[in-house]
């Protein structure tokens, strides 16, 4: 009866683990794109520079997903909107990209 209840509990923990999260994740799979931040720079934003990080295993990362390294990528200096994307399957391998768009 005991191992249920162990069994039970993890169940419950793997599945409200997305609950308290800032974005919608999915257990099994998670692609997401979702607006971080907007200036006042109005207009058409007609470049764009990315900065990429990844993880394995949730226990290994590396990358550098910066604004700096975002805006140095696209040939940046000034701002219009920054995007965010990330994409993770099963906590396993995780891929996540900040995307700058400016002139």
């Amino acid at each position: 009866m005991k191992k249920i209840g162990i069994a039970g509990a993890i169940l419950a923990m793997g599945m409200l683990a997305g609950c308290a999260s800032p974005f919608p994740q999915g257990i099994v799979y998670t692609e997401l794109k979702l607006p971080v931040d907007a200036t006042g720079n109005g207009g058409r934003a007609p470049k764009t520079g990315t900065g990429e990080c990844m993880s394995v295993l949730g226990m290994f990362a590396t990358g550098d997903c910066s604004l700096e390294t975002a805006m140095k990528q696209g040939g940046i200096s000034k701002i219009h909107h920054v995007d965010w994307e990330s994409k993770n399957i099963l906590g396993l391998f995780g891929q996540y990209k900040v995307v700058v768009h400016g002139e």
